[in-house]
This record gives structure tokens, sequence and C-alpha cells, in this order.
């Protein structure tokens, strides 16, 4: 499906520039009915696998994505390697009518349903990040103070077969307003009213966050 160039945003710049996006990568982008999560993606399609209209263990997300980011160290030459680490991030967001405390609670127990099935726990693993967003009209304060406050951090073996990590972020986009939980690095894709830090991209972010 052909896939037009987003409108610009309040900077006065596109989401993307079409010259430095591969065409393989952009092909391969689904494009949504919804515009909102169609500029989003236009912000994360640099670094992550993207998919739309997911359906995961019995819930539904509009759009879904996976970044993989592999870390070694060489000696002298790179077929001599030690300190092998992976990553990984699974993203879900989905647009609802409204979100409440309960559905937040559903969605951090889904997260550590997925640690269960997905974390495979050994020394080359480093963390594995679980990251929920919700699209709603509006945030209720007792939903801003939940999510303010949320921070969810599993060590495994003590932390010598890494760690899992939940996040949460809901977003407003029609008032301007976004909440997110602590460490939580994806929530400038979401935030389209803001211009985004080119010079610090969405993988930078979560790579800094993760392998520190």
């Amino acid at each position: 499906m052909e896939r037009e160039e987003s409108e610009q945003t309040g900077s006065g710049e596109t989401e993307w520039d079409e010259s430095t996006v591969p065409p393989e990568v952009v092909e391969n982008v689904p494009v949504w009915d919804d515009e909102y999560l169609d500029r989003v993606s236009d912000r994360l399609m640099h670094t992550y696998d993207l998919d739309k209209d997911v359906r995961v263990d019995g819930e539904s997300f509009d759009l879904y994505g996976e970044l993989r980011v592999e870390s070694s160290k060489h000696l002298f030459h790179p077929s001599v390697q030690y300190a092998n680490h992976h990553m990984r991030e699974y993203l879900y967001a989905d647009r609802r009518s409204s979100v409440s405390l309960a559905d937040l609670e559903r969605l951090v127990e889904f997260g550590h349903e997925l640690a269960d099935e997905r974390v495979e726990p050994n020394d080359q693993h480093r963390a594995t990040e679980f990251t929920f967003v919700v699209i709603v009209p509006e945030i209720s304060e007792d939903v801003h103070s939940f999510v303010r406050g949320f921070t969810d951090r599993t060590l495994l073996r003590f932390g010598f077969h890494g760690h899992y990590e939940i996040h949460c972020c809901v977003v407003a986009p029609e008032e301007k307003r976004l909440v997110a939980s602590k460490r939580t690095e994806i929530d400038d894709a979401f935030r389209l009213w803001e211009r985004i830090d080119h010079k610090r991209s969405v993988f930078e972010q979560l790579r800094a966050a993760v392998f520190r």
C-alpha cells in the first residue's frame, strides 16, 4: 500500500523525511485509518517493526511494535567476542473511549503474563521491556496519579540474568496531555504536539536507559 508523507507538525516539520528512510522500510509499515496513530508510526518506523490490529492472548491492540537490540564487545577482531547482551521491547498501543485504574492494572498483569511467555533468563539477556500506551479523550486525575507513580521492574536471578520491566503511558492527543511512568522512553513518539529531538532518537533514549 502506498504511504503518503504525513502532514506537517506544529513545528513546521514533517514527521519523517522521505530521503532518510529506506523505501523498503516505508513499504513494510502499515497505514492506520486513525490519523494520530498513523503519524505516531512515522516516528517509530525507523527503529521498530510495526504492525496493526494485533490480538495477543485475547487482548486487542491498534498498534504493535517490536524492537531488538544486540550489544557485544570484541578483542582485536570481531570474531573474538565477549559480553554479548540483548534486549527486547514490546510496544502495545490502543485507542479507547476511556481508561480506568482497573484497565491499567489489567495491562500490568498482562505484561507479567507476557514476561512468563517471552523472557528467557540467561547470562546474555539484559532486559525485556513491555510498554502499554492507551489513547483516550481525557485523562482523569486518579489515572494520572497512578501512571506517574508507577514502576514495575523485576530482576532475574538477582540481576545476573537481566531484568524485565513494565511501562505505562496514557495520552489524550486532543488535550495535548500525556503521562508516562518512570523510565518510559517512548513517550516523545506519542507527543505529536511537540517537536521530537532528532539529536537523540527514540532508539538512542531506550538503549541508553537499558544498557547503562
